[in-house]
């Protein structure tokens, strides 16, 4: 470790260089892995939210929550150890008395029942305690500038909510979550399937003290349970996003290990000849390896760890409308990661010095 520590100091600019390509490689994993974690949980926050074990849907939907539709009273058919009802509706929001398009936002409603489990925290504002109250997540407040009192008006329907209180952490396929009571869900229900005499839920939401749903049964041939993990794999667009941003990163990573590989390698290759002439001297091949492989680990070590500061930095610095969140643990994999492969892409240069001839390399 000493010569390659003294080597680095020796030859400042071109390791500089090396490290700040190593920094911008690191850079860009990290952002990258930012952005598809931040992506992944708008897809799910407010599933995650429950804390449910498993979801129930009508057999027809196809596991699509916005395609299931059944009979409230249904409910007392599941047995579970906690369940909840949920409706599900999609809509386009606007504040009331604007018409521009920049004002609209794409929301999920949830039709919900306060005593149940899956009732949010309320972080501002109170709790809905009439018909046509919302709990809006806090994203409306930080990106649209909505506040609690606003009133919202919804396409292609003659219906006004009221924005009474935010919770945090509520999106649905990358959307706001707003959260109302279940007679104004019918109501927004009912603008797009029909009125109906009974009351129409989506889903049932469990809770279960088995881990594979033993004890929840539907009782119901037109009713399937779902775990929780299922239900998110099978949200539209989900699992090819995750698979997407998880193959760039990880071609990414190998990329990243192969450049510091090459130039390290191309670094033992124009010191043939110093090493030479250091192993005429009598140091063995083994030192040489070690301050090659060790030159290598304070390289990437170094690259790896500002390019992991400066996207924290980032994070903070980002504005609210872009879905980026970090995981720690996923940070610190991606860390160790690409300082091992990059030191195991050294491992080339350590064949080429061990095979150095000291008579050819000085001649």
């Amino acid at each position: 470790m000493f010569l390659a520590w003294r080597e680095i100091k020796y030859s400042k600019t071109r390791f500089a260089l090396i490290i700040g390509v190593v920094i911008l490689i690191a850079y860009l994993v990290f952002f990258l892995t930012g952005l598809a974690y931040g992506l992944s949980q708008e897809n799910r926050m407010s599933i995650d939210k429950w804390e449910a074990d498993g979801i129930v849907l009508a057999d027809e939907s196809n596991l699509n929550i916005n395609m299931s539709m059944f009979p409230k009273g249904q409910i007392d058919e599941i047995e579970a150890t906690e369940k909840a009802s949920l409706g599900v509706a999609s809509s386009v929001a606007q504040p009331a008395g604007q018409n521009d398009e920049d004002s609209k936002v794409n929301v999920t409603f949830f039709g919900i029942d306060k005593e149940e489990f899956i009732f949010p925290e309320v972080v501002e504002g109170e709790e809905f305690s009439a018909d046509r109250e919302v709990i809006a997540d806090i994203s409306l407040k930080e990106e649209e500038g909505m506040a609690v009192g606003d009133d919202l008006s919804l396409a292609g329907m003659d219906l006004t909510v009221e924005i009474v209180g935010f919770t945090e952490n509520a999106k649905f396929s990358v959307g706001p979550v707003l959260y109302t009571n279940h007679s104004t869900y019918q109501q927004i229900r009912a603008s797009g399937f029909g009125e109906r005499e009974e009351e129409i839920i989506s889903a049932i939401v469990v809770r279960s003290d088995s881990e594979e749903l033993a004890d929840v049964e539907t009782n119901r041939d037109d009713l399937n349970v779902y775990s929780t993990s299922e239900f998110i794999s099978n949200l539209p667009g989900y699992m090819a996003q995750v698979l997407t941003f998880g193959l760039m990163i990880g071609f990414l990573v190998l990329i990243a290990a192969m450049i510091i590989g090459i130039f390290i390698y191309v670094l033992t290759l124009q010191k043939s000849s110093m090493l030479g002439v250091m192993k005429a001297q009598g140091i063995s091949s083994a030192y040489i390896a070690r301050a090659v492989i060790g030159q290598t680990f304070l390289l990437s070590f170094i690259g790896v760890f500002t390019g992991l500061g400066l996207t924290l930095l980032t994070g903070l610095l980002l504005p609210a409308a872009v879905p980026y969140q970090n995981n720690f643990i996923f940070l610190a994999a991606i860390t160790g990661l690409l300082i091992i492969v990059a030191v195991a892409g050294a491992f080339f240069s350590v064949r080429t010095v061990v095979n150095i001839d000291p008579l050819e390399a000085i001649d």
